[in-house]
């Protein structure tokens, strides 16, 4: 009886070291320990149908509900040759570097700003059309988004 009393207590000791073992093993797989990541989404993408038929730019809102921040480090699309982002300052439009998405935060492309700039257009695109945009993240990965093709004068804020 006291064999079998033993191996029980054996077992169960055994388990339970597993189960903290396994614990441990995941809160260390997210790298910080604490769990927290990036959950991105995008919202109020579009862009307005191209003058050039060489640039155009796009706009957007990249939303963060995670509890860590991440960095968006490059932008694609087949319609074009590259993408880059760009940020206004003092008036002045500068090519970007990384833009951090902060936890609980946003990230704003919008006309008069911060905006994507699609150069060597490999073709037009028009009103009505979507143009397929796949956004880069350090820790995130790719993010997909199509953007609806507006026209020329599109004006967010009143939808027309």
């Amino acid at each position: 009886m006291r064999r079998r009393a033993a191996a029980v207590l054996t077992a169960g000791a055994l388990a339970g070291t597993a189960l903290l073992t396994g614990c441990g093993g995941s809160a260390s797989a997210s790298g910080d320990g604490s769990g927290a990541k990036a959950d991105l989404s995008v919202t109020s993408a579009y862009m307005p149908q191209p003058v050039s038929d060489s640039m155009a730019a796009g706009f957007l809102t990249i939303v963060n509900e995670g509890g860590a921040a991440d960095q968006l480090t490059s932008v694609t699309s087949d319609v074009a040759g590259s993408v880059t982002a760009h940020e206004t300052v003092g008036g002045t439009m500068r090519e970007a570097g990384r833009l951090t998405v902060p936890a609980h935060g946003r990230l704003v492309f919008k006309s008069g700003g911060d905006h994507l700039m699609f150069d060597g257009l490999k073709r037009k695109p028009v009103r009505g059309q979507t143009v397929s945009v796949v956004l880069h993240f350090a820790t995130s990965g790719e993010l997909r988004v199509e953007m609806p093709v507006k026209s020329a004068t599109y004006n967010p804020a009143t939808g027309h």
